[in-house]
């Protein structure tokens, strides 16, 4: 049975779908506030596992794919057709690749959220936990006043528009550079947007969105760069000690998942996090084995805001990454 779900969030919410366990956990900052069962999808329809926000919302949906078929309260993550909504929940997988919720459940979860809202579909049953790293972006904040930004040129942000034609590596290719102004990057309304900064070991590349669009990216170098790194979510919050200074918490996800392992929805008598345990790269040693060029964390610094995000993942982005969407990060 799924508790209770606060009116309104005070700080970063966090979806956690574990597909063995076939239950979602709701995180605030790194506190549980409700948990509930699903139902994931079919061995041959499997529910995709990794790195995934809410893209679009809709009270009543009805599926563009599957004849139709109702599914209300609808919170879509990909484009493609997986979505999170109202369902039957027989207690084991039986979707067709998206995450059932319980009615109750679903309403709640539906009018907590917004889009942006991080959704983390797990082979284990992970958690956020608090981190304090030297290697984590701190907060800069700028005393210019938007008229000083406006009457200096210089104060703006070098950055790349960057296509999103899909690669193997699902890494986009720089298009064109323009000058960003930290002020007109945020939304029409004045509201402050998060970033994301997301960073491929497989590309040896970091890469920045806001507000679901591209900002810039910019090459860094990884130690030992054969060697896994894992999936860490990293998402920053408000400082409990300064206004100005935010704190970190991680979610972690081990590297290099067997075939098929989570999809069945049965019990495990050994996690996948043991099973592994001797390949993971924790979130601080994942940090540690990477060198981000200084320009790169002084612009990111500026843009830093309570909700930001950094991904950290052995791979590239998901060819769903694009227009309308923060970065998809798919584990196979």
């Amino acid at each position: 049975m799924a508790t209770n779900v606060e009116a309104e969030a005070k700080g970063p919410l966090q979806i956690i779908i574990s597909i063995p366990d076939q239950r979602v956990s709701l995180y605030e900052n790194a506190a549980l506030i409700a948990r509930s069962s699903v139902s994931t999808g079919t061995r041959h329809h499997p529910t995709p596992i990794g790195v995934f926000s809410v893209i679009a919302k809709q009270r009543w949906h009805r599926s563009n794919i599957y004849s139709g078929a109702p599914m209300p309260y609808m919170q879509r993550i990909t484009w493609s057709g997986i979505a999170l909504h109202a369902g039957v929940v027989p207690g084991y997988p039986a979707s067709h690749g998206c995450i059932r919720l319980t009615n109750d459940f679903a309403i709640r979860l539906w009018h907590l959220t917004k889009r942006g809202t991080r959704v983390i579909i797990a082979p284990d049953d992970v958690q956020p936990v608090g981190i304090a790293d030297p290697h984590l972006f701190k907060r800069k904040v700028l005393p210019a006043s938007p008229e000083a930004q406006l009457a200096d040129p210089g104060s703006g942000i070098a950055a790349s528009a960057v296509t999103h034609s899909a690669s193997d590596a699902g890494v986009p290719e720089t298009a064109s550079s323009q000058l960003l102004n930290p002020a007109s990057a945020s939304s029409v309304s004045g509201k402050i947007v998060p970033i994301s900064v997301f960073i491929s070991r497989r590309s040896s590349r970091l890469f920045v969105r806001r507000g679901f669009s591209p900002l810039f990216e910019v090459p860094v170098k990884i130690q030992d760069p054969e060697e896994p790194i894992g999936t860490h979510v990293f998402t920053a919050t408000e400082s409990q000690n300064d206004e100005a200074d935010i704190s970190w918490i991680v979610v972690s996800m081990p590297p290099d998942l067997p075939h098929e392992i989570g999809h069945s929805g049965k019990p495990r008598e050994k996690s996948i996090s043991q099973m592994v345990e001797s390949s993971v790269s924790t979130p601080s040693a994942a940090l540690e084995r990477i060198e981000i060029p200084q320009d790169a964390i002084d612009r990111i610094s500026e843009l830093l805001t309570p909700a930001s995000s950094l991904i950290i993942s052995d791979g590239g982005f998901s060819h769903e990454t694009g227009k309308g969407t923060d970065f998809i990060v798919e584990m196979h």
